[in-house]
């Protein structure tokens, strides 16, 4: 558009010749385009210099610094034109011409010096310290030229613009050039957007010389054109450091604030809205919808601990996204889906006729994951248990709503349910488990806990071949607390560790206590926790202890579940290293897990135990009875090791015996009991 502008100029002027008369409308638009020159440039300046003081950049600071000095020699150039004398000196038109080209000759050159300086943050000392040397260069600057003005050679002969002039201006263009040039430069790592209207200024600012050195007169069009193109380099220069100071940094307020409110409200994994904005629906539903029955629907992922424990977070914060996703792709058009974090979800059910509507509805939800998830194209089962409470019966504030589902939500999950709705009593439960896990820390600072051993019986011959050590604790005013109430809280809250390795400990110096006291050395089974088995110097801190007591390894078992080889390399890696050192492993509970026989007949385990619950009904239930008989016959093709815990009875281990299960273990030999019985009884015996 320059180019063309720059050629209908030269078809244009033929049309307009100078003439004496019009010598007096040139002058004016010189003063009046002078006065805006100066304008713009001082309106550069205090953008830059006033504007956001506290975020100073080097770009920022020394343009306005360029442009003071602009402002202060266009100034000069605009009142030479008017003939006003200054400081005693009468300036004429060549002066003002050589001002004009020390303001364009400055300008041009100090873009190209600012623009290719690396762009960085500087201090408030900086500032004043540019403010100084501008100042001092602008002072020194306009006494050189009023001591000098006169000694300098003339760019008009007769009126006529001379050679000197024309070259001068050549040297402008060639400046503004290479300034486009280098910002344009591809090798540049740090060019900004607004680096754009500093090159369209520049590029105002050759177009404007190459319209002057084309005119022999100052009163012709294209002198004219020339100054009021570098009048628009000006005005671009103005935009670009507005853009740079005010519209930039707003924009980026903005935009930070708009993510923090975001944030603020949404959950960033899953990019639902969050807890906070979810108690903002209920508490706006409850003031606009009267009494209506509005249901609060909280989701808790089942055993979420353990899948992220085994699989990893990457997939654990995989799972989270598809549960929400797939929670928030069934929802009809009034419900709304919350993320509670961690593995938490809720849902705002609207316009309910009763409580069973609302109950039908989650149980329709769950449902929703009867189907598996897909993670790196392998299928994992989850399930989702669900806590309801409803405006205006169980609460009337959005904060009660919310407490209330989320304490029916981890009732349910306590019973082994899919769904619950909010009921007082569950408040009491829920005080009562907070003030248990409180007490459960206290226990091992005081020692409230202790061990009991069953024994492990071998069926064809009766005779004692293990023990099985479990923990219990004695609490000081409750007394007897069950290992189903204070175990999963000691997951939970990570204390199973701690105390799993002193059941470890305990369990071990006990056994070598008996083999010195000159028993018949037996194994001891230990049970392993999830938070345990998945510790990576696991294998080493056992190796230790056992060190540390003297107790052979061969005479340690350690009890796992078929949970924790969710995770197939993880699980098989830490089950490598501890069978290197040397002791047992048993699966406990098979059966009522999901484990792959396909890994089973790979996997370094000795021993399988089938769960109480097969056991329990083998004489009058055929599917338990089947599913002893096959886990039996898998376990010899295997060369495993097979007991069967919970025998009760007579009949159960004739049962047993016939399906030529190795071991038992349950009432029918001996309840747990003190080490001290335990010694009694059997090994004594």
């Amino acid at each position: 558009m320059g180019i063309l502008f720059f050629i209908a100029v030269q078809i244009v002027q033929t049309a307009f010749l100078y003439s004496n008369d019009g010598v007096g409308w040139f002058k004016t638009v010189y003063v009046l385009a002078g006065w805006s020159s100066v304008a713009v440039s001082f309106a550069v300046f205090a953008q830059g210099w006033l504007l956001f003081s506290h975020k100073l950049s080097r770009h920022r600071l020394y343009t306005a610094a360029l442009f003071l000095s602009l402002a202060v020699f266009d100034f000069l150039q605009t009142v030479s034109l008017l003939g006003i004398p200054l400081f005693g000196f009468a300036l004429n038109q060549d002066d003002a011409m050589w001002l004009l080209i020390i303001s364009k000759g400055a300008c041009a050159l100090g873009l190209l010096s600012i623009y290719n300086l690396k762009d960085t943050m500087v201090s408030i000392t900086h500032k004043r310290f540019a403010f100084m040397i501008t100042s001092a260069v602008i002072v020194f600057g306009v006494l050189a030229f009023f001591l000098w003005h006169q000694k300098l050679p003339l760019l008009m002969n007769h009126g006529s613009i001379n050679w000197l002039k024309k070259y001068l201006d050549l040297v402008i263009i060639a400046v503004c050039l290479i300034g486009i040039g280098s910002i344009m430069y591809r090798g540049r790592k740090d060019r900004a957007p607004s680096l754009l209207i500093i090159i369209r200024a520049l590029i105002y600012s050759a177009l404007g010389q190459g319209l002057m050195m084309t005119a022999n007169h100052t009163y012709q069009w294209n002198y004219l054109l020339g100054t009021l193109s570098g009048g628009v380099a000006y005005y671009l220069m103005l935009k670009g450091v507005y853009r740079l100071t005010i519209e930039d940094p707003f924009r980026e307020q903005q935009r930070v604030e708009a993510r923090m409110n975001y944030l603020a409200f949404h959950d960033d994994l899953t990019g639902l809205p969050n807890k906070r904005r979810l108690t903002q629906r209920i508490s706006s539903k409850i003031k606009n919808t009267g009494h209506e029955m509005t249901g609060v629907v909280v989701f808790n992922v089942n055993r979420f601990k353990n899948i992220n424990d085994s699989l990893g977070h990457q997939a654990g914060d995989r799972i989270l996204q598809l549960v929400g996703d797939r929670l928030k792709r069934n929802t009809r058009s009034r419900e709304e889906v919350f993320s509670m974090g961690a593995d938490e979800f809720a849902i705002i059910l609207p316009a309910l006729a009763g409580v069973e509507e609302g109950m039908e509805r989650i149980r329709y939800l769950l449902k929703l994951f009867e189907k598996p998830v897909v993670i790196e194209e392998n299928d994992y089962h989850i399930t989702l248990c669900a806590g309801m409470a409803v405006f205006p019966q169980d609460g009337d504030t959005a904060e009660e709503l919310i407490q209330h589902a989320d304490t029916a939500v981890h009732h349910a999950k306590d019973y082994g349910v899919d769904v619950r709705h909010f009921v007082p009593s569950m408040q009491m439960k829920a005080k009562e488990r907070l003030r248990l896990e409180n007490d459960l820390r206290k226990a091992i600072e005081r020692e409230e806990f202790y061990l009991e051993y069953q024994p492990l019986v071998h069926l064809e011959s009766s005779e004692i071949v293990g023990m099985e050590a479990l923990l219990r604790w004695r609490h000081p005013k409750r007394g007897f607390v069950s290992p189903a109430e204070f175990i999963p809280l000691a997951e939970e809250s990570g204390l199973i560790v701690p105390l799993g390795e002193w059941v470890l400990r305990t369990a071990c110096m006990q056994n070598k206590k008996w083999q010195q006291a000159g028993y018949k050395p037996i194994c001891v089974s230990i049970n392993l926790s999830m938070r345990q088995f998945l510790q990576p110097q696991l294998a080493e801190r056992i190796g230790s202890i056992l060190e540390e007591i003297g107790l052979d390894p061969k005479y340690v078992e350690l009890e796992i579940t078929e949970s924790m080889t969710f995770d197939k390399e993880t699980a098989f890696d830490q089950l490598r290293r501890l069978k290197q050192l040397g002791v047992f492993i048993s699966i406990d509970d098979f059966g009522t897990g999901y484990s792959s026989l396909h890994y089973l007949k790979n996997m370094p385990i000795d021993r399988l135990k089938i769960d109480r619950s097969f056991v329990h009904e083998v004489m009058s239930d055929h599917n338990d009875a089947a599913i002893v008989s096959t886990i039996a016959s898998m376990a010899h093709h295997l060369q495993l090791k097979v007991t069967a815990e919970g025998v009760e009875n007579e009949e159960q281990l004739h049962f047993l015996k016939e399906q030529r299960c190795h071991e038992g273990q349950g009432y029918y030999f001996s309840k747990p009991i003190s080490p001290e019985d335990f010694e009694r009884t059997f090994l004594l015996n």
